[in-house]
């Protein structure tokens, strides 16, 4: 039955395929291939009109009952789903839990699930996307075009793609999102925004998705001309408290604030000798009447001589159980910056009277932007393995998506938003369960090769970048392409990769053992031990906690300066394998999208052998040892590589023709 299902769908796509494909429709139903259920529901509201109308539209098995009703098993967003002898109940407290059964039953059709009576819970009651868009429509860190939000034609129009976007989240159980860029422009604030924000919240509202906007702590200074921001001011108290009373009368159901402060530049409660908590706390009782929260980053460092990795923690941990009930400290999956691979901030389980969300980042900063293929999902469960997700309160995800019509630049970049919205509502379930859905819902694929292909993209990227523990050797700015011998004039010395990789004559690392920075005392004393010992630290963390003797025996036999040659080719092979695997689904998939992919494999290819000559050959320098004779020889010229210059900003995704003219 599943497979004749299977077919179905198949056969279906191939009529699909006679219309150009631009990936718009993401993982979502848009066509109707049968006959339509019965579909039974005795209230009525937008919410429960939209659950009713997708399973009108698209689903195709036994009649299904729509239930409102309270079940002490169901969180609010919770459902369940029984056999009657009349056909499927769908039963929620809340009518947004309907929602999500909607969709969840119809995730079960597309990729050919049995649906058995169940109960689903989402672990976290907040799921959020960041959204790092500016008001003049570019993206900070993002890769797939301008931003959806065209300010200048809301509130009085509205982009389709609007209610498009607020539907595939609800589809993945996200139920949060910020609008703007965490480093904030006043003018969010102010009243002619407002009622832009108050158009876009009445469009997400139908599928429970709440709006939130990040501020900027100096708002008061900038849009009222106050003399200060101290947030023990009276006067700024109350401006705040006026501002709150402003928004949700326009929104009542905004969700709050997001705050970047003191931080890269960011003016924050620090400047008037305040802490964080202070400033927290401060617009935490603004938003207190209305339920409101707010969500204060902790990601923070200073230009001292304190290892960057530490810093976080140092300034956060102090404040533990200061903060009021309704602040969140959102802090970054790793101590440093969405690297590649890093391990996880010891913030996490160091702060026990505070709620913490998770926050990670789904755009690919440091991932080969939107021309490298990247699934994400492992490094997110490889997250979750060391920190339990019971230990935090909620997820954030830096979002990936912009005005390109696939919504992510790459194809396969939407497997990312994707993995990020079902892992945060059941972190439980596995990168390979979370591809498996994707790709038959987005391709109708059933394609084992294409599946192992996603699952060991991240590893094949951290091999080919930065492995063993290497990390933040990019290049100066834009994050894209490898520049280990970075120096600028003037520059922080945590801004350049020298100060990460520390490569001389006698080995590459950064120590942070007891010898070093001693970061490792931030962690539980198991795991600091462990991480501590040259020997028993794992081999992915191995330059993250140490600096290695290249002549050092790594468990493979091999030299580090071997593993790291034999690393960084096994990712370039990998690549190139992708290339092989892809090649063979051409006849499973639409030529559109088909020859996306792999044009943008050939660019990640390409990419790779860059990065591997250009790291190579620069630490050869310093370990004065021959690349193995079995490992493939280099292409490029070091001095060739350091005159590379990409002429892209924090806002774009490198094109071929700047990559071309790279080479």
């Amino acid at each position: 039955m599943i497979r004749s299902l299977f077919l179905t769908l198949c056969a279906a796509m191939c009529i699909h395929w006679a219309h150009a494909e631009d990936g718009s429709r993401l993982w979502l139903p848009t066509e109707s291939n049968g006959q339509p259920a019965q579909i039974n529901l005795k209230h009525s509201s937008p919410t429960l009109d939209i659950a009713a109308d997708e399973l009108r539209q698209f689903w195709h098995g036994q009649p299904v009952d729509l239930i409102l009703k309270r079940d002490k098993s169901l969180k609010a967003d919770g459902f369940s789903i029984r056999h009657t002898d009349k056909g499927l109940t769908l039963s929620s407290p809340h009518e947004t839990g309907l929602l999500y059964a909607a969709y969840h039953l119809l995730r079960m059709q597309a990729a050919g699930e049995t649906v058995n009576d169940t109960v689903v819970n989402p672990t976290y009651s907040l799921r959020i996307l960041n959204h790092w868009d500016n008001p003049d429509g570019t993206i900070e860190r993002g890769y797939a075009g301008k931003s959806l939000w065209q300010w200048a034609e809301l509130p009085g129009k509205l982009s389709p793609r609007y209610q498009a976007y607020a539907r595939a989240n609800a589809s993945i159980g996200i139920n949060g999102t910020v609008l703007n860029n965490v480093n904030a422009s006043p003018s969010i604030l102010s009243d002619e925004y407002l009622q832009k924000v108050k158009a876009l919240a009445d469009v997400f509202r139908p599928y429970g998705i709440r709006v939130y906007l990040s501020v900027n702590f100096a708002s008061p200074m900038v849009l009222d001309s106050l003399p200060t921001a101290d947030p023990l001011d009276k006067n700024v108290i109350r401006w705040w408290k006026q501002k709150a009373k402003e928004i949700y009368r326009l929104i009542p159901d905004f969700g709050g604030f997001l705050v970047k402060a003191n931080s890269e530049g960011q003016p924050g409660p620090c400047d008037y000798g305040r802490t964080h908590a202070e400033g927290a706390n401060m617009l935490a009782d603004a938003l207190k009447p209305y339920d409101g929260i707010v969500m204060w980053r902790a990601f923070v460092y200073s230009p001292t001589d304190a290892d960057r990795a530490k810093q976080a923690y140092q300034e956060f941990k102090p404040l533990d159980g200061e903060f009021r009930q309704n602040v969140i400290v959102q802090v970054k999956n790793g101590p440093i910056d969405f690297q590649p691979r890093e391990p996880y901030s010891p913030l996490f389980g160091s702060m026990e009277h505070t709620p913490l969300m998770a926050e990670f980042q789904v755009t690919q900063e440091y991932l080969g932007h939107a021309n490298h293929l990247a699934y994400l999902a492992p490094m997110w469960k490889e997250f979750f393995s060391l920190v339990p997700p019971s230990s935090i309160e909620a997820v954030a995800g830096v979002a990936n998506i912009g005005s390109a019509a696939n919504w992510c630049g790459h194809p396969f970049a939407q497997a990312n938003w994707y993995a990020f919205g079902r892992l945060a509502w059941s972190p439980e379930l596995s990168s390979g369960q979370i591809a498996d859905e994707w790709l038959k819902q987005t391709f109708h694929m059933d394609n084992a090769e294409v599946k192992q292909m996603m699952l060991d993209s991240r590893e094949a990227v951290v091999d080919y970048m930065m492995p063993l523990g290497l990390h933040h050797i990019f290049a100066w700015g834009h994050h894209y392409g490898p520049e280990p011998w970075c120096e600028i004039p003037g520059a922080r010395p945590d801004w350049l990769p020298t100060y990460y990789h520390k490569a001389d004559r006698q080995g590459l690392g950064f120590d942070r053992t007891s010898t070093g920075s001693d970061a490792v005392s931030q962690y539980p004393e198991a795991l600091a031990k462990q991480y501590a010992d040259l020997k028993a630290c794992p081999e992915e963390y191995l330059l993250y906690f140490h600096h290695v003797p290249w002549t050092h025996r790594l468990k493979s036999g091999r030299t580090l300066w071997e593993e790291l040659c034999y690393r960084y080719d096994r990712g370039v092979q990998q690549v190139r394998n992708f290339q092989k695997v892809w090649d063979k689904a051409e006849k499973q998939v639409d030529p559109e999208r088909f020859l996306s992919v792999q044009s943008l494999l050939m660019t990640q290819a390409r990419d790779a052998v860059w990065w591997k000559d250009a790291c190579l050959l620069y630490f050869q320098e310093f370990s004065g040892m021959p690349i193995p004779y079995d490992i493939e020889r280099p292409i490029h010229e070091l001095k060739d590589l350091k005159k590379v210059q990409l002429p892209i900003s924090n806002y774009e995704c490198p094109t071929k023709e700047m990559l071309n003219e790279r080479r």
